[in-house]
């Protein structure tokens, strides 16, 4: 039990931490994994590339730090019982990306409620990689609302899902992962054959994560349309993970979700997600608050899992 309250306690301070203090500005360690990334595939994603050189360079640029994290912890624990946990509240505060979702789309939502319709597209443009340029308020707030359903898996749930299961070195191995699919996972003639690989580990690790985070929204909103979504509306989604995330979260906000969209000039119509009303400003701020409460929940499961197994084991 002790070691598992300890857990728990990283936890909590961990995302105390990325709440009180948000993404560090110079120097993140995610920015420079990117910049480690974008170097190996410069150099190993030739014209004749296979996915067996995108499956090296994936373990070119996660394996060493995933291993440098384990050795850290490792270390730490030998030679301190205090500094393995201030090590894995580090890790995870580094990898958490809580307080940044908010503030990101936050400003977008204060932008639309001001009537700066400049000031939201722009701001949007920063999150997403739709045409924004002649967007009106509910195209803004309709896609500002799906990156926070979607970035609430990859930033928030999903890394406290893998720190829960393997500690701060979880948490660094989900995100080096998650950052190489945001990066080298596209089906352009680029990327297809060299990013095979990172899409699908990345698709394997999102796979319970995901399932958990539309359950989550479900819980916290409006749980029976929540359910319902997801079931007929995420099989029409090509991402296996997006599709419930999102269908569930927008079910869950009783928001009317997907339909076109617009990229690079050219506009796709994807399959509709949730059902209700349009989304609207207002609406960004409760997409934000169910992310949120979501993780106080997950928050209060992990503490009380902790004692009630521990009460049990003793009993």
């Amino acid at each position: 039990m002790q070691d598992g309250l300890v857990m728990v306690l990283c936890l909590l301070l961990g995302i105390l931490l990325d709440v009180g203090l948000g993404e560090v500005k110079k120097f993140h360690p995610l920015v420079g994994f990117g910049n480690l990334a974008n170097a190996i595939e410069r150099r190993l994603n030739t014209p004749t590339a296979s996915r067996w050189t995108g499956a090296l360079a994936w373990c070119l640029a996660v394996l060493p730090l995933v291993a440098l994290s384990l050795l850290m912890l490792v270390l730490a624990q030998r030679f301190s019982l205090w500094l393995a946990p201030v090590l894995h509240i580090v890790l995870l505060y580094f990898c958490l990306g809580l307080r940044s979702l908010h503030e990101h789309n936050a400003a977008i939502a204060t932008a639309l409620q001001a009537g700066d319709l400049p000031e939201a597209r722009k701001r949007t443009s920063y999150i997403v990689s739709r045409d924004t340029q002649d967007a009106d308020e509910a195209y803004l707030a309709k896609a500002s609302v799906e990156s926070v359903l979607e970035n609430g898996c990859d930033a928030v749930f999903a890394t406290l899902f893998w720190f829960i299961l393997l500690g701060g070195a979880g948490a660094v191995l989900y995100r080096l992962v998650n950052t190489l699919d945001a990066m080298w996972g596209y089906r352009s003639a680029r990327f297809l054959r060299f990013g095979c690989v990172a899409a699908r580990i990345d698709d394997f690790m999102n796979w319970i994560p995901a399932r958990l985070t539309a359950c989550t929204y479900a819980v916290l909103g409006k749980t029976r349309l929540a359910w319902q979504c997801w079931q007929r509306q995420a099989p029409g989604w090509p991402s296996p993970n997006a599709g419930p995330v999102m269908a569930a979260g927008a079910g869950a906000l009783g928001l009317a979700l997907g339909g076109t969209a617009s990229y690079d000039g050219i506009t796709e119509t994807r399959p509709p997600l949730g059902e209700g009303d349009t989304a609207k400003a207002a609406d960004i701020l409760r997409a934000l608050r169910l992310v949120e409460g979501g993780a106080a929940l997950w928050c209060g499961i992990a503490l009380l899992s902790v004692l009630f197994l521990g009460g049990v084991i003793h009993a």
